[in-house]
């Protein structure tokens, strides 16, 4: 009997504490209930739609950042302009020069020209006057350049 009366007290207390975790979780499920955040589609459309706005905003501002140098690509150049406008005007320093030396050598042959033309003449000249001094030599000199052709 003894046992048994030791059973019924550990039962009752085991009872208790059941009792007293019943209530603690009865109280833990009021709580529960009043803090619980209700999920509604609402409320995800509005987290989304806010998501989606800020989202659309900074697709906005990558869009002209990307539109500008699109921008500035199309007017880039490869050669800047100061290079291009040096390399143009040697061109045509050089080919004012060669114009001018190709005119002034053909001058030159032109005057060497002249000069032989009158050394030949003055040459000329002499050859006849000797040729008339001397007429027997005349006919030598005749036969010489007939040989010669």
């Amino acid at each position: 009997m003894k046992k048994l009366d030791e059973i019924m007290e550990l039962m009752t207390d085991e009872m208790e504490d059941f009792k007293v975790a019943i209530l603690k979780l009865e109280v833990l499920s009021k709580q529960l209930s009043t803090l619980s955040i209700p999920i509604s589609t609402e409320a995800l459309d509005n987290n989304l739609n806010t998501f989606l706005e800020k989202q659309e905003e900074e697709n906005m501002l990558k869009d002209e950042v990307l539109k500008e140098i699109d921008k500035k690509l199309k007017h880039a150049r490869i050669i800047p302009n100061y290079l291009l406008i040096l390399v143009c005007s040697l061109g045509i320093l050089s080919l004012s020069l060669l114009g001018y030396f190709g005119w002034s050598s053909q001058e030159r042959q032109n005057e060497k020209f002249e000069l032989y033309q009158i050394f030949t003449e003055t040459n000329n000249e002499k050859y006849q006057e000797y040729l008339l001094k001397n007429p027997e030599i005349q006919d030598d000199f005749k036969q010489w350049l007939e040989e010669k052709k």
